[in-house]
């Protein structure tokens, strides 16, 4: 471990760190060649970090000794199915370039682990982008274990009201307070082409 990370902590972000934390996801959505944010992050990232109790996100962030936030680290409680159990979902940890290397990684993964015993929760799961090898090392150095998927995401307002999406599969519109009690029924949707 270096004097770099020696000397830093790893603490949760407080109200006033969001501005440095909305800094630092833009970038990170820039290394992982994504979209930035969009704009007003710091108002949903508020909601979830310190809205309603419990918090639905926790952020934990790097801090070094001049209290510059290097890099941080958001996490969820989240369910599998298959497991039928719960576990700690790690949905980003981000170093900026210069704080890579100097052991902050390590002490981000052991608050998150350290997160997850807090809450009761056996086990952090977590992606990193296929090509993003210096990740995957790092990862695996850990001891962590991956398995190959892809991650989907489809907005709500990409769903078509009515009708044929564009691939020509039917899809009945939903109500807007949900499904209907009694469900939904094939016979309901149109006949395939």
């Amino acid at each position: 471990m270096s004097e770099h990370a020696a000397r830093a902590e790893v603490r949760h972000a407080r109200p006033d760190d969001l501005p440095r934390v909305v800094e630092l996801v833009a970038e990170h959505a820039a290394y992982e060649k994504g979209d930035p944010p969009a704009p007003g992050l710091a108002g949903r990232l508020g909601r979830l970090l310190f809205g309603p109790e419990p918090p639905r996100l926790r952020c934990l962030v790097a801090v070094l000794p001049d209290d510059t936030l290097a890099g941080y680290a958001t996490c969820a409680p989240e369910l599998s199915t298959w497991d039928g159990a719960e576990y700690l979902h790690m949905d980003c940890l981000y170093l900026t370039e210069t704080s890579r290397g100097h052991g902050l990684g390590p002490l981000l993964m052991a608050a998150v682990g350290a997160e997850a015993g807090r809450l009761g929760l056996p086990e952090v799961q977590w992606q990193t982008p296929a090509w993003n090898e210096s990740a995957i090392r790092f990862y695996d150095r850990l001891g962590a274990t991956s398995k190959e998927k892809r991650r989907y995401s489809l907005p709500m307002e990409s769903l078509p009201k009515d009708g044929l999406p564009k691939d020509g599969l039917p899809v009945e519109s939903l109500p807007k307070d949900g499904l209907p009690t009694d469900g939904l029924r094939a016979e309901s949707l149109p006949a395939e082409g």
